[in-house]
Order: structure tokens, then C-alpha cells, then sequence
């Protein structure tokens, strides 16, 4: 038998406490009230509700204060704060101290039961990743070349073939699809594992300074050249040099790299020296190399000398099933480097990375993790934080899905579908909290004209006027 649910509702109005309770009870939930802050937090240690909604203006303390005292004890706590006049300092300093949501009062009698979903969903997903274990094994988080899909199977083959050779190795793949770390894996299982590993983005160095960047220079070879300098290949002797974006590589500067390929030997910029070369090379491009071939724009006997082994790297959108150990391998990473506790991630968060396109490949996971880490308001990153524009943090005050009725498009829409469904329905009363509401909306919906707001509502207008004295609504918009 599934547990009940437990939510805590802590409020200084008899009259909310009483309608919440009446919208949230069920057989699935129970609903405990209170309108004392240092009661609440009695209550929240000792039942560990699944939610806590509170108002702010709570005595002996107010709502951020109990937020900020549970958040302490409690990290993972779900917390909802509300109030009838919320700041938007309120609302920034809400979600700094990690509240769940924070919903104005006005908007609740439309949006309760869709913010109390959306809460206690979310605390469901916590608890389930909680228990869950990562599909990584410690051995894995050490190797930033993740995947179970039969794509990314070809390539660790291809790696593990290569790697006991000196061959050139070409990979091939979209911006972001992880081509470095598929050069640094050749690299780190090769017999040159224990030497240098050097890489050097071609596209992002101008062509004047690239030569000098490769090859080093001598003292005087050029304005600006006060000493001599040590090039690339000279720096990773021994070792693999990685060449990234090699189809953006000048023409000229291409003649010399097929000099080193072929000849194994090069000068430095301004010198005369012939210095030997023991270096491994590594290129990566996203570019068609057949096509920049033909068009003339990359040398044919070049392109044949780096394309001895071919890796193709499948983008990952072709990969989707490798989202989920991705995901997890920069959560590590992100831990590591922040030295922060591994946050977990919950089965909603991974069908949302799941269902996404990536045009940005491995790179934009790897971003979005990282934002979504900044966030999370608990260890456990859930669909509200991650950053795509897919992903709904909480629920619109016109959404009526969580009240078992038609989504509606205004809030005039959705106090005359719930007023006709009252009055379908004897059972379902209109306390008076939730009637001055209606009626403040209906007021502000109609730009205070008594007429329409009383037509909306559908009662006379000597009714209305006789709501707006007895709520205090004449004083609150200043109606004569």
C-alpha cells in the first residue's frame, strides 16, 4: 500500500487553513495545520511532512525564518512560501535560501493544487534518487570518455587499436561531440602515456603567431620576438601533440606540418637550426575534409598523411542512452573541482536531458549541468533546475490542471469556470477567503468597473458593493 502523503500548512488565517485543508485532503494526503511559525518547525522535525507551505508574516517569526531554520536541519526539505503582498526582494531572498517555490496569495484559489503537485512530485523524485545507485563505477568517474552505446563501443575499440601504434589519428564529429577527449584517451592508453600531451586549437590562434606557436622562434625573428621561444612540438617531444580544427590550418602553414609528418624535422621561426621531431600526431576537425579537398582549401597529400586511422565521434543526440552516465560523470566533476558533496539527479531531470536535441553536443550537457548545479535548491537536481528551454520551474497562476478542470487562458476564464462549478456542485463551498478573492480578481480583471466585475461573477451589482465594503476591496483599490 502506497504512503500517504503528509503536508504542512502554516498560516496566521483561519479561513485559508480551512479551504487549503478542504482542497489538499484525500485519501492519498493529509493536511496538518497551524498559525504558529515555532509550532510549524515542532511539527516539520518531528512528522517530516512532504511539503511545507507557509505565509511569510507567521508569528512568533516569520515564514523566511522557518524556511531558513528547517533548510539548516533539513536540506532537502520542500518548502512553498507564501504571501498576499509579495517583494521582489521576498521573492529573491526566498529562492536564496533554497524555498521550493514562492506563489502569491491572490493566485492560489487557480494554481494550488498545480504548486502542490509539482511539490510534492518533486519530493517523490528526491526520495527515489535518493535511494538510487549511479551507473558509474568509481573506476569510470576517473575516464572522461563515458558511454555504454554501441556507437561510443566503436570508438573505445578504435582507441584501443591505435593505441599500441604511432599511426596519425583523425577524428571526426560535430563542435562539442568530445573529439579532445577522444585524442587525450589515444594518448593516455599509448606507450607515450607517461609523456606530454599538448593540444593547440588551430581556428583560435591567428595565422601570423601559429607558425611560432608550433615550431617555436628564435631571438629577433620577428617584432616582438625579445627572446628565443620553444614551440609546441618541441614541448611534447616524446609525447602526443593534438592539433584541433585542423581544417581552419593556413595553407602555408599546412606544407610545414607535412614536412614533420613526412621528414620527422623542422626549424624554429628565424633559425636555421634543423631540429628532430618524436611527436605523435592527433588532428580533429567538425569540417568535411573530402569537400575542403576538392574545393582546394586543405592539401590532398596532407589530408592523406593525418587520415591514416579514421574516428568518427557520433554527435549526442545519436547516443541519447549515454545522457544519463554523462550527466552523472560531470555531476563528479563538478564535485571535485568545487569540492562540493555529489549531487544526485532524479528519473525526471534525466528524461528532460533525455528528451533534449543537443545542437550543442557534449559541451552543452556539460554546461548544463553545471548550471543546473548553481540551481538546485537540494542535493538531488530535479526537472525545475535544469536550464532548457523545455523545463517549467513551477506552475502558472492560469494553469487549473492540478484543480481537475480545462487549462483557461485568463483569470476572468477561470473565476467564472469555478464559480459555474460551485454552483454545479452543493459540496464544493466558497469560503469566504477564497470570495474575496474571486472578487478582487474579478475587480482588477475589469479595471475596477462594477458592472462587468459583478457580470463576471454573476451576481447583481448591489451584491458586488456590498463584497467590496465587507472585504475591504473600496479601501484596497481606492473605489468611492
Amino acid at each position: 500500500m502506497a504512503r500517504q502523503q503528509l503536508i504542512l500548512i502554516a498560516d496566521p488565517d483561519s479561513d485559508f487553513l480551512e479551504w487549503t485543508t478542504h482542497q489538499l485532503s484525500s485519501a492519498k494526503t493529509r493536511v496538518i495545520t497551524t498559525s504558529d511559525s515555532e509550532e510549524a518547525y515542532r511539527i516539520f522535525m518531528r512528522e517530516k511532512p512532504d511539503v511545507l507551505m507557509a505565509e511569510t508574516h507567521l508569528s512568533p517569526f516569520g515564514g523566511m525564518e522557518l524556511l531558513g531554520r528547517i533548510r539548516q536541519r533539513s536540506p532537502n526539505s520542500i518548502v512553498v512560501l507564501t504571501s498576499a503582498f509579495g517583494t521582489t526582494q521576498s521573492v529573491i531572498e526566498s529562492m536564496r535560501l533554497g524555498a521550493f517555490d514562492f506563489v502569491r496569495k491572490e493566485s492560489l484559489p487557480f494554481s494550488l493544487k498545480a504548486v502542490m503537485d509539482a511539490a510534492l512530485r518533486a519530493q517523490a523524485e528526491m526520495r527515489a534518487a535518493t535511494s538510487a545507485k549511479p551507473q558509474l563505477t568509481v573506476d569510470e568517474h576517473q575516464d572522461s570518455l563515458v558511454g555504454k552505446s554501441e556507437a561510443m563501443a566503436q570508438v573505445f575499440k578504435m582507441v584501443g587499436r591505435v593505441s599500441m601504434s604511432d599511426a596519425p589519428v583523425m577524428i571526426t564529429g560535430e563542435s562539442g561531440s568530445g573529439k579532445e577527449l577522444v585524442a587525450r584517451a589515444v594518448h593516455n592508453y599509448s606507450q607515450r602515456a607517461n609523456k606530454s600531451f599538448v593540444a593547440i586549437n588551430c581556428a583560435a590562434i591567428p595565422e601570423q603567431l601559429l607558425e611560432s606557436e608550433l615550431f617555436g622562434h628564435e631571438k629577433g625573428a620577428f617584432t616582438g620576438a625579445i627572446g628565443q621561444r620553444a614551440g609546441r612540438f618541441e614541448q611534447c617531444h616524446g609525447g602526443t601533440l593534438f592539433l584541433d580544427e585542423i581544417g581552419d590550418m593556413p595553407l602555408q602553414l599546412q606544407s610545414k606540418i607535412l614536412r614533420v609528418l613526412q621528414e620527422g624535422e623542422y626549424s624554429r621561426v628565424g633559425g636555421a637550426t634543423t631540429l628532430k621531431s618524436d611527436v605523435r600526431i592527433v588532428a580533429a576537425t567538425n569540417k568535411n575534409l573530402e569537400q575542403e579537398v576538392a574545393e582546394k582549401k586543405f592539401r590532398e597529400d596532407l589530408f592523406y598523411r593525418l587520415n591514416v586511422v579514421r574516428i568518427q565521434l557520433p554527435p549526442l543526440r545519436q547516443r541519447l542512452e549515454d545522457v544519463r552516465l554523462l550527466a552523472e560523470y560531470f555531476l563528479n566533476k563538478v564535485a571535485t573541482r568545487q569540492r562540493l558533496p555529489r549531487l544526485k539527479i532524479s528519473e525526471d531531470a534525466i528524461k528532460v536531458l533525455e528528451g533534449h536535441n543537443w545542437p550543442g553536443n557534449v559541451r552543452e550537457l556539460e554546461n548544463t549541468i553545471q548550471r543546473a548545479c548553481v540551481f538546485a535548491t537540494s542535493d538531488v537536481l530535479l526537472p525545475k533546475d535544469i536550464p532548457i528551454g523545455a523545463v517549467s520551474g513551477g506552475s502558472e497562476p492560469n494553469d487549473l490542471r492540478g484543480c481537475g478542470m480545462p487549462t483557461v487562458v485568463s483569470k476572468e476564464m477561470a473565476i467564472e469556470s469555478l464559480i459555474k462549478a460551485a454552483e454545479a456542485d452543493s459540496s464544493m463551498q466558497l469560503l469566504p477567503w477564497l470570495e474575496r478573492e474571486f472578487t478582487l480578481h474579478a475587480m482588477r480583471a475589469t479595471g475596477g468597473n462594477q458592472v462587468r466585475a459583478a457580470k463576471l461573477l454573476g451576481i447583481t451589482r448591489a451584491t458586488l458593493r456590498k463584497r467590496l465594503e465587507i472585504f475591504g476591496i473600496t479601501r484596497e483599490m481606492n473605489i468611492s
